[in-house]
């Protein structure tokens, strides 16, 4: 709100920008007021800066919101020489906030923007300000049973195995990946734009990548350790919203975190993997007032 009680709407407004880093076209979605309190939004798999889109506006008159694509997501380029690796992430997110002059941050982590999100806290740890921990999971123990194919294929990285990873790396996968074992009525709230528009912008080589990153998924296990420290060590603050209803990250996967962080907020809202499409207001409220406590001008 302005002096005069009247909504700042040209900063509650999602502006779509392009900057080039290093010859890369970078696409992000950017809200709120030049050096207000900065949110990092990393997205998941298989997404884009999309998942943010409804978001942004509601707390854009107090921070300011950046969600960039990563490389060969959503609209950013898919570069022959970038590393499509979780480190080769978390270096394109230091770049990208190195260019926007971006110091302090507070941290959205979710699904393997979680991961990708506290590599780049481990690197930085006195630049995060607080997290917000929404179905990512760092907890090997607390994986959900939709794990199960992955941790055979880890077990046994046959060319058959493979294939069944490559096999879900399509439009009806990414339907499933969405939809993700929420009951009938939640499941009406997530729009089929996900999946038809993450498929559409598909392609033979996104679509290898896709698969080699998902194959490589043990590689991040092994990091598991290494993030659970981080949250030890340095405690930021942190709100944990969480949708039981996954097959991939369920309600154990949540309550691991207070393993690490005893002092962080936990609420378990009746949804799934993809809250803010479908709790969109509750998350909303929720963070309102948790960054309104620990990350505000």
């Amino acid at each position: 709100m302005d002096s005069t009680g009247n909504a700042c709407w040209g900063l509650t407004r999602v502006k779509h920008r392009w900057l080039d880093l290093g010859g890369m076209k970078v696409f992000y979605r950017e809200a709120g007021r030049v050096g207000a309190p900065v949110l990092l939004l990393p997205h998941g798999y298989p997404c884009s800066s999309y998942e943010f889109r409804e978001l942004m506006p509601l707390l854009a008159d107090r921070w300011h919101l950046l969600a960039p694509d990563f490389p060969g997501s959503g609209y950013t380029d898919t570069p022959d020489g970038f590393r499509y690796t979780f480190d080769g992430f978390a270096d394109f997110l230091d770049a990208f906030l190195e260019r926007l002059g971006v110091q302090r941050f507070a941290l959205y982590l979710h699904d393997f923007g979680s991961q990708i999100g506290l590599r780049l806290a481990i690197r930085h740890p006195r630049r995060v300000a607080a997290l917000v921990i929404q179905n990512g999971d760092i907890y090997e123990d607390a994986l959900g049973p939709k794990y199960a194919g992955l941790q055979e294929y880890w077990r046994n990285p046959s060319e058959g195995n493979r294939q069944k990873i490559a096999d879900a790396v399509s439009e009806e996968g990414f339907r499933e990946e969405f939809l993700n074992e929420v009951r009938p009525e939640i499941a009406e709230r997530i729009s089929p734009d996900l999946w038809k528009l993450h498929w559409s912008l598909m392609d033979d080589r996104r679509r290898a990548i896709a698969v080699d990153v998902i194959a490589r998924l043990s590689e991040n296990v092994a990091w598991f350790p290494r993030y659970q420290q981080y949250l030890r060590d340095y405690q930021p603050p942190a709100l944990i919203v969480w949708g039981p209803q996954d097959g991939y990250m369920p309600e154990e996967s949540a309550r691991a975190f207070l393993r690490d962080l005893p002092k962080a907020e936990l609420h378990l809202l009746d949804g799934g993997h993809w809250l803010l499409e479908t709790h969109l207001d509750q998350v909303a409220s929720l963070m309102r007032d948790f960054l309104g406590r620990v990350h505000a001008a």
